[in-house]
């Protein structure tokens, strides 16, 4: 009897800054390709905005390396805000034959900036309201195989709902 390999996958984590997704990885136990990691390499500074393009190139470019390695699943933390922003890594995907899920920290734009007000790095309050107005929640239509979303009234993240209902 011939066994079907496990499936690749890409995991995007989509949420504004403060809703939770790097603190969803750390407690996960989880190492994502994160664009804050890449601008701390770059920069000295994983706040420091600086040369987006060449950021996420960098970041793009670690996911195919790992893929070409023969990883099975990759989770990428950065805010994927946009349909647009996402697109590449459903590009890379299909390269590479992975399915893309998505967590969708789905948290009210309040809980993200009292959480952000808290931080030591903080985002300014105007970008966030910006990205608030940018952010496009993912879709299957979009291709996401599966979307788990990671919701949060009071500030408290709990996961595992699907919206999708793919277990």
């Amino acid at each position: 009897m011939e066994r079907t390999p496990p499936l690749r996958r890409i995991v995007l984590a989509i949420g504004l800054p403060g809703s939770g997704k790097s603190t969803y990885f750390a407690r996960k136990g989880i190492t994502p390709l994160s664009s804050d990691l890449v601008r701390q390499l770059l920069f000295d500074d994983p706040a420091d905005q600086r040369l987006p393009g060449a950021v996420f190139g960098i970041l793009r470019y670690l996911l195919t390396a790992r893929l070409a390695g023969g990883a099975r699943v990759t989770y990428v933390d950065a805010t994927n805000l946009t349909r647009r922003d996402r697109r590449h890594f459903f590009k890379i995907a299909e390269r590479f034959g992975c399915a893309v899920d998505a967590l969708y920290f789905d948290v009210p734009v309040e809980v993200c900036l009292a959480r952000n007000g808290r931080r030591a790095r903080r985002v300014p309050v105007e970008v966030i309201e910006r990205m608030t107005r940018r952010l496009q929640p993912p879709t299957a239509q979009e291709g996401f195989r599966r979307i788990v979303v990671v919701a949060s009234a009071r500030g408290k993240a709990r996961g595992g709902k699907t919206r999708d209902g793919v277990s």
